[in-house]
């Protein structure tokens, strides 16, 4: 069993893993498109987590995960009880390719367009709303930066969130 991350899984996967690769996703777009009522903002103050947002002819560069197995059925648990705890995110399988070229099906979460926390906002407007954030695993703040900081240390590119974890340090400085 496979599953492919994008944003916190990458750091901070919260199940067994027999190996991990870089891996691509071709389809969909790593995008700060769905508001946070839960994890990384509430209801009243929602902050802005990644998410797949499928878009024709792009991709996204993350890390494919083997389960350990054995522990197939608990990781999948657990993964159904952190992603899908607002339904905002859909749950798939689809193929991304490893590094090495193996083609693998991963469990993957994608964001639902219909769901009402589907949002698309400005990089500016974004990084406003990141600044703020605080929801239940802690500060938007946090998930933005460690996020940026894990995919240039793997030496994947996202300009959009390197941008972005720029803006939110020179906004969270003045704040202070």
């Amino acid at each position: 069993m496979w599953v492919f991350g994008y944003a916190s899984l990458i750091w901070n996967p919260g199940f067994e893993v027999a190996e991990q690769a870089l891996a691509r996703l071709d389809g969909y777009a790593r995008s700060f498109c769905m508001r946070s009522i839960h994890h990384r903002g509430t209801e009243a103050e929602p902050g802005l987590v990644l998410a797949l947002d499928a878009a024709e002819g792009t991709h996204c560069d993350g890390v494919a995960f083997r389960v350990q197995p054995g522990t197939e059925d608990a990781t999948l648990a657990y993964l159904r009880e952190r992603e899908l705890i607002s339904s905002a995110y859909l749950e798939r399988v689809l193929p991304v390719t490893l590094a090495d070229g193996r083609r693998e099906q991963a469990y993957t979460y994608v964001i639902d367009p219909e769901h009402v926390q589907y949002c698309h906002e400005t990089l500016d407007a974004q990084a406003e709303i990141i600044a703020l954030a605080i929801g239940g695993r802690g500060p938007n703040t946090e998930y933005l930066y460690n996020t940026a900081d894990h995919l240039a240390v793997l030496g994947i590119a996202d300009p959009d969130l390197t941008w972005l974890a720029e803006k939110v340090r020179a906004l969270t400085k003045v704040q202070c």
